[in-house]
């Protein structure tokens, strides 16, 4: 992904911060693991949400969506206590010119475009902050003068290109008072020329309101902040809305349901199921997932896409992100070609152009496993059918990148050239490997299927003759022929059971070369760091059954985003983006927990692996209404049917555990485990 370098004072300082905590050391297996930092949360859990009780000057932003709209709100106090606020609001459709990567409309409010406030007749002075919270909407609630308090509420429309801002003004206090909110009629016309579609209208709106409060008496004053084609007409009821964003949230946290006893880690997955579904947008290619970051809009990439979310979203069952998934498949698939020439990194502005600026990156070898892990876990014959012409090409385009000694060629990899990855990179190696592996999975053909697992099997060991090196002290991979420092991507053979390598490899991701205060560093001795390794490393060390050792530094990065500096998301990247609330990096978060904690592994359409390791300190833990290999109601009678999907739950059974699998309510598994070889899932058809 293209991305540009953004810094501010704020991130600098928490920088700084992480750099200064105070360290304890935490058990660990090797003497050169590294300690984990301690934090004091800001944040505390809060209902379904988080919450923030104001004591001091601090500045944090997040990001929501909707289907026509996304926001990023930066809000906070500052060292007086007034409420800072600035909202960034992107229409992804109403593009701009030219229509690349980055064109999609975005304007900036900052806290004067509000309507003025009066108290009997007086102008309100700088709104004091006291308390914000977080549940998927955000409310910031502000002290005022004579006993008032002012909650500003932030969403996203679900489904029309508009912010809104519900203000409640409240009357604390033991008398009357009157009130007025002035009417805000802020309204733009963007120049023709500047548009793809022509000119667009930006306003901010909210009607004139006045009139009584008496004691313990509330009103409310609904903001709009809007854009629209110029020739547009756009109706909105906020309630309505409201609601609709209310009821999604609910949708999105009664499915694929986390119980574990730690409450954090619970909240901070049911957080990652919000990111990462709420990123669709209705462009005119489809549905499309987007990741955000005021950037990057009605867009797709082969890792953010193809390789993170689009896996996830048939566990969760939501069917705009699987329609997502499936329009984003369709349209890389629409650049295959005789000749094998690459597959765009990303298809860009609502699917009517691309852009490959760093080449090959391994993108087939990512669409590879991407849509065929998709395939095995919606467990729907039909898309599997869809997808397989996609699917073979891929694999076919990486065989012709392949030499005499089975290491597959590529120009670069994810990081787009941020980092040297040579001629030959061992991301694109390994993806290429799990994409073999899916595809075997995939096939019903016994001779076909017995191809793949060979030729997977030859990849695997090629990729260990080619990559094996001591670096750093460990016996691990290098990432290129050449390289001399350790990188975080050596987690990627962990990811898909690649074992040869898993002492050196597990010591390295945990020792002080790579972890830091913000997880893993992209490379030793730098101080950049990309929360996608992070969580790929979390996943195969769980992968390989390192748990215990892993398990401390998940829980602190899971506290550490959920309730620290810069909340409730997995973020992008640090120094490049501001650690930006990219939506995939939330499904990696979530694929964490169900390929990682939970292990499970698709195997075919009905059938997968699990390995549902508990950690020393939990009795039980439980993943409920998962709506993979085919649980999920809406696709077998077309009504959605709120009991539908997969249960599976464990608990201590001496120095075993209980593992029972439902589904639908039935069980379809269970049986006493030893923690160590997976279990296998046949699911009835």
């Amino acid at each position: 992904m293209k991305t540009i370098n953004l810094k501010s004072k704020f991130f600098l300082r928490l920088l700084c911060a992480s750099a200064l905590l105070s360290v304890v050391n935490v058990c660990a297996a090797d003497e050169r693991a590294a300690a984990i930092p301690a934090f004091k949360p800001r944040w505390t859990l809060d209902g379904q949400g988080v919450r923030w009780q104001v004591r001091d000057a601090h500045l944090d932003q997040l990001e929501m969506s909707g289907r026509q709209v996304s926001a990023v709100i930066e809000y906070g106090s500052d060292a007086q206590g007034a409420l800072q606020l600035r909202r960034t609001v992107v229409w992804p459709m109403l593009r701009t010119v030219p229509d690349d990567t980055h064109a999609s409309l975005l304007r900036q409010f900052d806290v004067s475009v509000s309507p003025q406030l009066r108290i009997d007749g007086k102008v309100v002075p700088a709104e004091r902050l006291q308390t914000v919270r977080f549940d998927g909407q955000l409310a910031l609630q502000s002290g005022l003068p004579e006993g008032l308090s002012l909650t500003r509420l932030l969403s996203p429309s679900p489904d029309e290109p508009v912010l809104i801002e519900r203000w409640t003004l409240r009357n604390n206090s033991n008398k009357s008072i009157s009130y007025q909110a002035s009417a805000l009629a802020h309204s733009e016309t963007t120049p023709a020329q500047a548009g793809v579609f022509g000119s667009y209208v930006i306003s901010a709106m909210s009607p004139a309101r006045q009139g009584q409060l008496k004691p313990g008496e509330s009103t409310l004053i609904d903001v709009q902040y809007r854009a629209q084609l110029q020739n547009e007409m756009v109706y909105l009821d906020v309630q309505e809305q409201l609601d609709k964003r209310r009821a999604q949230l609910q949708d999105w946290s009664s499915k694929l349901v986390l119980e574990t006893p730690d409450a954090e880690i619970n909240r901070m997955f049911q957080f990652a199921k919000i990111r990462a579904t709420e990123s669709i947008f209705a462009t005119r290619g489809g549905l499309l997932h987007g990741p955000g970051g005021t950037r990057y809009y009605a867009a797709i990439w082969a890792n953010d896409q193809a390789e993170y979310a689009n896996p996830f979203f048939p566990y969760i069952g939501d069917a705009a992100g699987i329609e997502s998934a499936i329009n984003s498949f369709r349209l890389f698939g629409n650049y295959m070609n005789d000749a094998y020439q690459p597959i765009p990194s990303s298809i860009v502005a609502e699917g009517r152009s691309f852009w490959n600026g760093a080449g090959d990156r391994g993108d087939c070898a990512m669409i590879a496993y991407g849509a065929s892990h998709f395939a095995l876990a919606q467990g729907d014959a039909q898309v599997e059918q869809q997808l397989r012409p996609l699917i073979d090409w891929c694999l076919e385009f990486t065989r012709r990148k392949r030499d005499a000694t089975g290491i597959i060629a590529s120009d670069s990899d994810e990081l787009e050239n941020r980092f040297p990855a040579g001629k030959a990179n061992l991301s694109t190696n390994v993806l290429a490997y799990a994409g073999l592996l899916g595809a075997a999975r995939l096939s019903d053909d016994a001779s076909t299927r017995q191809s793949l697992m060979q030729e997977a099997e030859a990849q695997r060991t090629a990729i260990t003759r080619y990559f094996s090196a001591s670096l750093g002290g460990f016996e691990t991979y290098r990432y290129y022929e050449g390289n001399t420092k350790l990188r975080a991507w050596i987690a990627l053979p962990l990811v898909f059971g690649m074992e040869e390598r898993r002492k050196g490899t597990v010591d390295a991701l945990l020792s002080p070369a790579l972890w830091s205060a913000n997880g893993l560093l992209s490379e030793a001795g730098s101080t950049t760091y990309w929360d996608r390794s992070t969580l790929y490393a979390f996943r195969g060390l769980m992968k390989v059954g390192e748990l215990e050792r892993v398990f401390p530094y998940f829980q602190y990065y899971s506290r550490l985003r959920l309730t620290g500096e810069h909340v409730p998301y997995a973020i992008e990247a640090w120094p490049e983006g501001n650690q930006r609330h990219l939506s995939a990096e939330s499904a990696l978060y979530a694929r964490v927990v169900t390929e990682g904690l939970f292990g499970i592994e698709p195997l075919g359409l009905r059938s997968f692996n699990i390995a549902p390791r508990l950690p020393a300190a939990w009795p039980k833990m439980a993943l409920k209404n998962v709506r993979a290999f085919g649980a999920n109601g809406a696709n077998r009678n077309g009504a959605e049917n709120a009991q539908s999907g997969i249960d599976i739950a464990t608990q201590r059974h001496g120095k075993q555990q209980q593992v029972r699998v439902f589904l639908h309510g039935k069980i379809v598994l269970n049986q006493t485990w030893d923690g160590v070889k997976p279990i296998m899932v046949k699911l009835p058809q």
